[in-house]
């Protein structure tokens, strides 16, 4: 399943209106931890099979998602289920932990 970049105008439609979960990892470019941990998230992606969504915010071009969503460090990944933040994460963190916060959902 294809990764969906996220920006403040698809961010109602793609997440919060979504029929599945959604993965939305925050990033930026100049984040190292950020670098380490995309490919993972790319990889939970590709083996979603329909299940649930993911999609990418890039934190300093969407300064105000990162803002209403409480990012004060990055990378974040956050579950939306039903408009509402049901899991999240901070920092780097293993593949298996990745998918374990869509698990079940």
């Amino acid at each position: 399943m294809e990764v969906v970049t996220l920006t403040g105008a698809n961010f109602e439609e793609e997440v919060l209106k979504s029929d599945v979960p959604v993965l939305v990892d925050f990033w930026a470019s100049w984040c190292g931890p950020c670098k380490m941990l995309s490919p993972l998230v790319d990889q939970v992606a590709a083996e979603a099979n329909g299940s649930f969504k993911v999609g990418k915010v890039n934190v300093d071009d969407e300064s105000e998602l990162a803002e209403k969503y409480n990012i004060m460090s990055i990378p974040a990944l956050k579950v939306f289920k039903g408009g509402e933040v049901v899991r999240e994460s901070v920092g780097m963190i293993p593949k298996d932990r990745v998918k374990a916060l869509v698990e079940g959902l």
